[in-house]
């Protein structure tokens, strides 16, 4: 008996056999749902992959909109601006050693070489305003209330850029404006050289050479607002 039922079931390699016509027909259409959804999710996978990659791709090799905008091309973008004036090694080192990190644009850069110069007036501004040179002591009075005076232009100019999101730190008028302050607070630094000199009073080299410096400095900030639609221009930018 036993050896008749080993044979019997021997060669049972189909499980459907066992099974009625509707069992069958249900198990294959269960395989088929199977395949067609595990297919669907690897295709889906496959696509899904493949969007990823063109997406990662058009950012990695995408133009950047604004490209002197990029942290990368500051020094160079300084550089630009500063080759605009009649000290441009002066203007290059004074304005990168701020260590500010902003966006690289002629009207953030000449914003730069205001606070420079502001900061150059105000310690100029102390040397005569402690100065005890009995000979020249109305001459350094003077002295001290034009460079005074000329603080209050560069800060002047530094208010007018002040603007709130979304407007523009430059317009003509102001770029007029402020050109004149500047004007005006070079010219101060030339009547307060004028009056020691009238004075006759003697200047030490160091003071000497501090003064021709500030006027460096504010040579420097008015070559490029005389400039600034030039310098603009260069970055594809425009007058506003």
């Amino acid at each position: 008996m036993e050896s008749f039922n080993f044979f019997k079931g021997y060669g049972k390699v189909n499980p459907l056999e066992d099974q009625s016509p509707h069992q069958q027909e249900s198990t294959a259409s269960k395989r088929r749902i199977l395949i067609i959804s595990v297919s669907s999710i690897l295709f889906l996978t496959l696509i899904l992959g493949l969007a990823l990659a063109a997406l990662i791709h058009e950012s990695n090799t995408e133009p950047d909109e604004f490209p002197y905008l990029s942290s990368s091309n500051s020094a160079e973008s300084i550089k630009t601006v500063c080759d605009m004036t009649l000290y441009p090694s002066s203007c290059f080192t004074s304005i990168s050693s701020l260590n500010i990190s902003t966006k690289p644009d002629p009207e953030v850069i000449f914003k730069l070489s205001l606070k420079v110069s502001i900061t150059d007036l105000k310690c100029l501004s102390s040397l005569f305003t402690s100065s005890h040179d009995v000979n020249s002591q109305a001459a350094m009075r003077d002295c001290g209330s034009l460079f005074d005076d000329s603080l209050g232009k560069l800060n002047d100019s530094l208010l007018a850029m002040e603007v709130g999101p979304g407007e523009k730190m430059l317009t003509l008028e102001k770029v007029n404006d402020i050109h004149t302050w500047i004007s005006a607070a070079m010219t101060d630094q030339d009547t307060c050289i004028d009056g020691l000199e009238e004075m006759e009073s003697v200047l030490p080299d160091e003071i000497k050479a501090k003064v021709e410096r500030s006027k460096d400095f504010l040579s420097i900030s008015l070559a490029i607002i005389a400039k600034m639609e030039d310098l603009l221009k260069k970055f594809d930018l425009e007058m506003h």
